[in-house]
């Protein structure tokens, strides 16, 4: 059995990709390295977006990125209840509810009860909140823009149209998903 490692100084975060696609594939040689490849070269490339977007527009603004995505559809879709919220914005009700002491601190968003159902949690943005996404996202999009650069308009087209694709899918593969 084949149990030696990289030299830890030769990987980087981007280069893991391959070298555990290769080592994976010589301990497991049923693996399936393309299903291994996309997923983790998909999660990299999240994360490295992800992170760029945080460390470069939102923590400078006061935000984190579960934040700033919690203020990003408070202020497209308006409104809403903190379920919705939640939802919408990739998150668990516990992580939403435990940003919202934070969110409210700062005096991005206001909650009230629902006027439909007292037990429901209605969320607003401030005037604070809608001043405060309106210059972050300035921002942001900007950095999305840098990022997209890298691909030619056509294959910005086709890089979404796959991702769609690979979602809709989600549901044959019984995938899992935050409600």
């Amino acid at each position: 059995m084949n149990r030696q490692t990289a030299p830890p100084d030769a990987l980087t975060f981007w280069s893991f990709v391959d070298y555990a696609v290769r080592k994976a594939e010589q301990e497991l040689p049923a693996v399936d390295t393309d299903a291994m490849r996309m997923v983790l070269t998909l999660n990299r490339a999240t994360s490295m977006v992800v992170y760029d977007l945080e460390s470069t527009v939102h923590r400078p603004r006061g935000l984190t990125w579960p934040g700033f995505r919690v203020i990003f559809a408070l202020w497209l879709a308006g409104p809403m209840e903190a379920k919705t919220t939640a939802e919408i914005s990739g998150m668990s009700r516990a992580a939403l509810s435990a940003l919202l002491n934070t969110l409210e601190r700062d005096g991005f968003i206001v909650r009230a009860r629902a006027s439909h159902d007292r037990r429901a949690l209605q969320l607003s943005l401030t005037e604070e909140g809608y001043g405060a996404i309106l210059g972050g996202f300035r921002a942001h999009n900007l950095r999305e823009s840098a990022w997209a650069q890298a691909l030619e308009p056509e294959e910005r087209t086709e890089l979404v149209r796959l991702l769609n694709k690979l979602m809709a899918g989600s549901t044959d593969a019984k995938a899992k998903f935050r409600n």
